[in-house]
């Protein structure tokens, strides 16, 4: 390994949540074989909100949402970028957003990955380019560690326990008499409209999992639009599922360590279900589980076939590929996902 001395890193990736949460093992390998160097994090309020008190962390820098059409706070948040005497960053993102980040900051080295995943010029801006191989985005990110010499063993997303999120849900489920019984967590939102899988279908494996396994389920949301199905999923559940109160993100991860499984798509719950180790079946369409499943053993995802197109045009298709996902595959991928998490427990 190189000899640094007090390095002074940074990452840039701003979003998205299930981003940014596959991103923590990067930042845990980095402290590992940093010890004594400054690591912070540059983010946008959503992430940001998550990796406070982030023990790879020294300083999670917040930046404004669109702060680029901002010249003033664009100004402000290279100011303050400057201020902190970086020497490399790292840009998992590989967007221009994040990689302009890097330069505004003016480091001298500026870590990112090679087309086609480094993106929208991001190559350009970043001056160390790292060819990627590793088709799962957590062991991809990692990958921008080779130009330090450092090879990152067990990863770990190491997620925050926030005192006051803990306390408020321990609350929360006392009142539901959910404190000292197991309960599965659905959550029928997506940031895509091509990853939303309809909530009737949700309603039937909430059902089906108390019913066949003795399993309620506390049904998240975000926002009006999912909260309407989460209720519509309650309604229909036969009384096998309640609604959750609305949450912040870390009150959500400190919700998701007391719950037995979770079921979703691919996104940000998903994902951080999966990082602080709830057994998790992950419905799929417009995106491939090989690439961002839920990360490490016990997990179980279901899709039919992978939506046609670029990213782009992904993002923007109808749902077809998620309603090509029947209910008994979804509960069958439960089924398995709870017997597996019995056979542990039982070993």
């Amino acid at each position: 390994m190189k000899n640094y001395q007090q390095p002074r890193f940074l990452i840039t990736r701003l979003s998205a949540i299930g981003d940014c949460i596959l991103t923590m093992p990067l930042a845990c390998a980095l402290r590992d074989a940093f010890p004594q160097a400054w690591i912070g994090w540059l983010a946008e309020g959503g992430g940001a909100s998550l990796l406070q008190g982030h023990p790879a962390l020294d300083e999670v820098i917040v930046s404004p949402k669109h702060v680029l059409h901002s010249p003033r706070q664009t100004w402000q948040l290279r100011s303050k970028l400057r201020s902190l005497n970086i020497g490399t960053t790292l840009d998992p993102q590989g967007l221009f957003k994040s990689a302009i980040m890097g330069w505004l900051s003016g480091a001298k080295r500026r870590i990112g990955f090679r087309a086609p995943v480094g993106r929208e010029c991001s190559n350009w801006m970043n001056n160390t380019l790292v060819k990627s191989r590793e088709p799962h985005v957590v062991d991809r990110y990692r990958e921008l560690l080779q130009p330090l010499d450092v090879q990152p063993t067990t990863v770990r997303f190491d997620v925050p326990r926030q005192s006051g999120a803990t306390q408020v849900v321990a609350s929360w489920l006392d009142q539901q008499r959910l404190a000292k019984q197991p309960f599965a967590v659905i959550n029928p939102g997506a940031g895509w409209g091509s990853k939303i899988w309809p909530a009737e279908r949700y309603t039937a494996i909430a059902h089906t999992l108390h019913r066949e396994h003795g399993l309620p389920s506390v049904v998240v949301f975000a926002g009006g639009r999912e909260k309407s199905w989460a209720e519509q999923i309650v309604a229909g559940s036969h009384g096998g599922a309640c609604l959750a109160p609305h949450t912040t993100l870390p009150e959500l991860a400190a919700l998701l360590r007391h719950s037995r499984l979770f079921v979703g798509s691919d996104t940000g719950p998903l994902h951080l279900a999966a990082a602080v180790g709830v057994p998790c079946v992950g419905v799929y369409g417009p995106t491939p589980p090989t690439e961002c499943g839920p990360y490490g053993p016990g997990h179980r995802t279901v899709q039919t076939y992978l939506q046609a197109g670029s990213c782009r045009e992904r993002r923007k298709a109808e749902n077809l590929a998620m309603q090509a996902v029947t209910v008994e595959q979804v509960a069958a991928a439960c089924h398995d996902a709870l017997t597996q998490t019995a056979l542990s427990r039982a070993a």
